[in-house]
């Protein structure tokens, strides 16, 4: 396509498609029920509009929409922006942790100033100093966890001696008690063995009668 030269040509050719899309927006709104506005303005700066609604509504609802269109593309935008530089600041951060890391393991240290050095030395001492007081705390919660555990070993013990001892003075009681009552029936059968007389006595063991 490309523009009529001829004027008049021109000026029909624009009479015609005027009337023929004023025509299919009419159409537009009565068939699918949209909400159409149209605005042309001829080569003379004629107006020539159509709207099915008010036309202030229209261009108002498309200005809104646009503005809502432009800031949702613009938070999008701002996200994207947002994400890339969280996902590059994470990854430089995960970089120096790792250079870090190797540094303190003593890898890497030709290339290190005497302030970084220096640095990295009182870093492990600060470590070493977390480390061996964790390591103290860690020994004396054990410490008293033995004496605790040992604070009942005695007391059990010390119950079980004592059980044990009433246990043997109750089985010393109950023995004398035994011997006693043995001894009673001794006693008990010798009396009966020497019941009479003794002159009789003595001449049955003489025997006479």
């Amino acid at each position: 396509m490309k523009r009529i030269e001829n004027a008049t040509s021109r000026q029909v050719t624009f009479s015609k498609r005027r009337n023929g899309l004023l025509k299919k927006a009419f159409e537009l709104s009565v068939l699918c029920d949209a909400e159409v506005a149209l605005i042309i303005f001829s080569p003379r700066g004629k107006l020539y509009e159509f709207s099915n609604c008010s036309m202030n509504k229209t261009i108002d609802r498309y200005q809104n929409r646009t503005k809502d269109l432009m800031s949702t593309n613009n938070t999008v935008e701002d996200v994207q922006l947002e994400k890339e530089y969280d996902s590059f600041s994470m990854t430089k951060k995960l970089e120096h942790l790792e250079v870090c890391k190797r540094k303190l393991l003593g890898d890497g240290l030709d290339l290190c100033s005497i302030d970084e050095l220096q640095q990295l030395e009182r870093q492990l001492e600060r470590s070493l100093s977390r480390i061996r007081s964790r390591k103290y705390q860690m020994l004396k919660e054990e410490i008293m966890k033995l004496k605790e555990e040992e604070k009942m070993l005695l007391e059990e013990n010390a119950a079980l001696q004592i059980k044990v001892s009433t246990e043997s003075s109750r089985k010393q009681e109950s023995n004398q008690r035994s011997e006693s009552s043995n001894h009673q029936e001794i006693m008990d059968v010798e009396t009966e063995l020497f019941i009479g007389p003794p002159e009789r006595r003595s001449n049955n063991n003489n025997g006479f009668l």
